[in-house]
Formats: C-alpha cells, structure tokens, sequence
C-alpha cells in the first residue's frame, strides 16, 4: 500500500478505542470522553462526536448569586458547559497538550483558561483574584476542583511541575501558571526592575509567590489573554 494513500492515511489516524475508561488520550491533544451520563468541559472544546448527547451551557445561577457576580468579572475564560447522553465526545483546546488528573479526595487550583473537563463528582467553584483584578488585563480567575474523579487541564506544550517546600518559596509569571495543590494560597507581587527584561512597555511586572508546601504547575508559554493593561 502507498504510504500516502487515503487508506494508509486513515489506518494511521483513525480513532481507536484503548479501553481506558471515562477519559481517554486519542492523541495528546485530543480527549475523548466515553459518556454515559454528564461530564463538565470547557465551552467551544466540543471539536466532534457521536452518539446521542446534549449540550447546554453554564446556567448563570447554577451555583447561586455569589458565583453569577464572580462570572461578571471574570469574562469567557472561565465558561463551563454540560454534555450530557451517551456516546464518544471529542474535546480540544487550541492544540494544547492534555493532561488527565485522578483526583483522590484531594483538591487543585486550575487557571480558568487550562481547565479542560472534569467528571460530575468533582465539586468546582470559580474564584476571582481581586489583588490583581486591577493590575491585569481581565483580572486573575482560577478553579478550584475538589473530590474524587477525573480532571483534564491543558497545557502550552511540555508541563513543568516545581515543588514548594516551607522556607523555599516558589515565584511564577501568572501568565505562565497552570495549575497548583489545594492548599496552596499565592500573593501577588511586583517587580518594577523585571518589567524591561519582559518586554513589559507599561506597568509593572506581576508574580505569584507560593509558601508552604505543595506544587505549582507551569508551562513554557504565557497565555496572551493576560497581558498588562497599558
């Protein structure tokens, strides 16, 4: 057969099932959910699939008051949907590398944009940095996912995972930040010397500072949605 033939072509790429239960890695940008029942996924990753499934969006009061106000500030980022039936859903993210997390009884903070799926006993809530709301182009919003089951955030290439240790803080680029351990609180702090060496033409350079112990995931990209107001 002709390597670049149709046939060959399909034969390498065609979806095949690994029997890897709820979520599953079609490629490493590419999630497939084999659903039956309801999974939360980003809003707009829905990129194909089959069988009978219903999508609906986030009700702006699903969560109660306190979370509409919170979704006022934080814009589209943080958009949640429900896909609910039965049948294979495919999910993407900008060509964003996938990473599945099996949650046991624990809890971790994902940044509103990385927060790709998560099964239906995950509790979730969005929370607003307000420190930094005024400094950063649209604020800073993550979500806190807590319980047991599975999670799926995304990553601009390779993740890196750095340790926080007590007494051995670890500082971040926001922009670079992706996800960290449950118990871990940043402050927020700015560095007018390092805004030149970042290309920052206007205000100063903002960084997460994380004490105690955990972890902080990053990666080697910064989200452009979370630029420095001029």
């Amino acid at each position: 057969m002709n390597k670049y033939s149709i046939a060959e072509f399909i034969k390498n790429t065609e979806q095949e099932d690994k029997g890897e239960g709820f979520f599953e890695l079609e490629t490493p940008r590419l999630l497939e959910v084999n659903l039956d029942g309801l999974v939360w996924a980003k809003a707009g990753s829905m990129v194909a699939y089959h069988g009978k499934i219903k999508f609906e969006r986030e009700g702006i009061l699903e969560h109660g008051i306190g979370t509409m106000f919170k979704k006022a500030f934080t814009g589209e980022g943080a958009s949640l949907m429900k896909a609910n039936g039965q049948g294979k859903l495919y999910l993407a993210d900008s060509g964003k590398k996938i990473i599945i997390l099996h949650l046991q009884n624990e809890a971790i903070y994902v940044n509103g944009n990385d927060l790709l799926a998560f099964e239906p006993s995950i509790k979730h809530q969005i929370k607003l940095m307000r420190k930094v709301a005024g400094m950063m182009a649209g604020g800073l919003f993550n979500i806190r996912c807590e319980g047991t089951g599975m999670i799926a955030i995304t990553s601009h290439y390779e993740p890196l995972t750095l340790r926080v240790t007590p007494g051995n803080p670890v500082v971040t680029d926001p922009n670079a930040t992706v996800a960290w351990s449950g118990n871990l609180q940043p402050e927020f702090q700015t560095d007018v010397t390092l805004k030149t060496f970042f290309g920052r033409g206007s205000g100063e350079s903002i960084q997460m500072r994380f004490e105690g112990e955990g972890f902080v995931i990053v990666q080697p990209y910064e989200e452009v949605y979370m630029q420095a107001q001029s």
